[in-house]
């Protein structure tokens, strides 16, 4: 069961707003080097691909912070606050149970993992399947997950502030975010959160980013992506 949902809602520029930012610093200007009018084909000249790419390795960020993406994304709280953590170039509004009372609704993995034998955090390469002899963890965890929506809902019918009964809500309970930034920004991101050693709820998050990052900068994301991120990221 994937750990999170992540829709582009808009975007500004394209990898050719990334050429001219560039550019600029000469008073020169590109034009796209293929573009078929009515059919959203658009590429650059081939000494415009090598410039980004030529920023990109060698750092020059600030031409990538003039494009922006918007998403939409619906995760686990605790995937959340790892994200939230990028703070630089990205602005984030959340949904609040301060003024919500929907229905809350949480996320299971397929399975447990176990933890790390020589790490202080990550994961094992093991299941773990029973919390006991007799109780299995997955039904251990739903049904903790169920009185605690249970008393949720009770104490919002007692007449008790939504922004006090929020507290007794787990931390796999679904929250929903706008979350938008430049460009580099993103980049930022998934060059972090897409590492294999990172935590595979956030990590899936940030590859749904990836995905649609690329498709709406098919030149600027690759060479940002790439050129700064680990060898030992799954790619």
């Amino acid at each position: 069961m994937k750990s999170g949902n992540v829709t582009l809602i808009d975007s500004m520029g394209t990898d050719l707003s990334v050429v001219n930012a560039a550019r600029v610093s000469f008073n020169k200007k590109s034009m796209w080097g293929h573009h078929v009018p009515g059919q959203g084909i658009f590429e650059l000249k081939k000494g415009d691909v090598k410039l980004i790419q030529y920023l990109a390795k060698h750092g020059h960020w600030t031409p990538f912070g003039h494009a922006t993406l918007s998403f939409h994304i619906k995760a686990p709280i605790f995937v959340a606050r790892q994200l939230v953590k990028h703070q630089v170039g990205l602005v984030w509004n959340e949904v609040s149970r301060r003024y919500v009372e929907d229905e809350p609704e949480y996320w299971e993995p397929d399975e447990w993992r176990s933890k790390p034998v020589d790490k202080k955090q990550g994961s094992g390469d093991e299941t773990i399947v029973w919390l006991d002899r007799e109780v299995r963890v997955g039904a251990a965890v739903s049904k903790a997950c169920d009185h605690a929506v249970d008393i949720y809902k009770k104490m919002l019918e007692a007449g008790v502030a939504p922004e006090q009964a929020r507290m007794v809500l787990p931390q796999n309970t679904y929250t929903e975010w706008y979350w938008t930034g430049t460009l580099y920004a993103f980049a930022r991101v998934c060059n972090l959160r897409c590492k294999g050693d990172t935590q595979e709820e956030t990590r899936n998050v940030a590859w749904e980013i990836h995905d649609l990052a690329k498709e709406k900068f098919p030149v600027s994301w690759p060479a940002l992506f790439y050129a700064s991120l680990s060898k030992d990221a799954n790619i």
